[in-house]
């Protein structure tokens, strides 16, 4: 596979109307797109950037790709070991999916939020051989969507924020002298195990997009109940994006 110009383009939540102007302009400068399928009860995920594609891109020139995205191996307990084999069978798909279009100089993939916050396609597009050059288009995370949802700041007047994983977040506990935590990719609902005493939650699915649904209040209140939404809205769409932002109030 010869070099290629590889764009990675942060499209938001999945609307288009998320999308900036530099956003769209990419997305028509391109040869090819690559389409990342899910697999079974995923299909959305796909559709919703062929949707952005039908909605902005206006260059006839520019051809969409699909190709189906590895599954991550849940037989081996190192979590770092898995990440790494994972992330090498992606790139190996998108390498696979590139020489399948030999000519196309310029090859975009559509980036969910941004593709700096706790997303992995600049890392897996590192472990391309020959290395290609890389632009990156920034894109609104899903920490703005939830925030704007909810009509609240991220940060307190001068006070630090922790971003943070529900992996971290359930296996290290809550951040010493921290009172603000941004927790993603928490498919485990870990808020739900900490000492809710003095906690407040603003908590989101699929924010942004249309299907979005959103709660908050004192943890020890909703947690119960964002466990069921979580779980219903899962079982109806077969995926789920959440976010969710948990303060200490230490004078409550």
């Amino acid at each position: 596979m010869s070099a290629v110009h590889l764009t990675l383009i942060g499209i938001g939540t999945g609307n288009p109307e998320h999308l900036t102007l530099q956003a769209i302009r990419a997305i028509n400068a391109q040869d090819l797109i690559l389409i990342p399928r899910k697999g079974p009860g995923k299909d959305d995920l796909a559709e919703l950037r062929r949707a952005i594609c039908d909605e902005v891109l206006e260059n006839e020139a520019t051809r969409l790709v699909e190709f189906d995205l590895p599954v991550r191996d849940a037989a081996t307990a190192d979590y770092r070991r898995r990440v790494d084999d994972w992330h090498d069978a992606i790139a190996e798909a998108w390498r696979g999916a590139m020489a399948e279009q030999p000519e196309a100089a310029r090859v975009a993939l559509l980036v969910w939020g941004d593709p700096s916050l706790y997303d992995s396609t600049l890392r897996i597009a590192a472990r391309l051989d020959p290395p290609p050059q890389v632009e990156v288009i920034p894109g609104i995370t899903s920490l703005q969507a939830l925030t704007a949802a909810h009509a609240i700041p991220v940060n307190e007047i001068g006070a630090p924020f922790v971003v943070t994983t529900g992996r971290r977040l359930r296996d290290a506990g809550w951040p010493d002298g921290i009172d603000t935590l941004v927790v993603m990719l928490d498919g485990t609902c870990a808020f739900a195990d900490i000492d809710a005493g003095g906690v407040h939650i603003w908590w989101g699915g699929y924010v942004g997009m249309p299907e979005q649904i959103i709660c908050e209040g004192p943890l020890a209140e909703v947690a119960e109940r964002i466990v069921q939404m979580r779980a219903e809205a899962r079982a109806r769409h077969g995926w789920i994006m959440d976010i969710y932002i948990l303060r200490r109030d230490h004078g409550a």
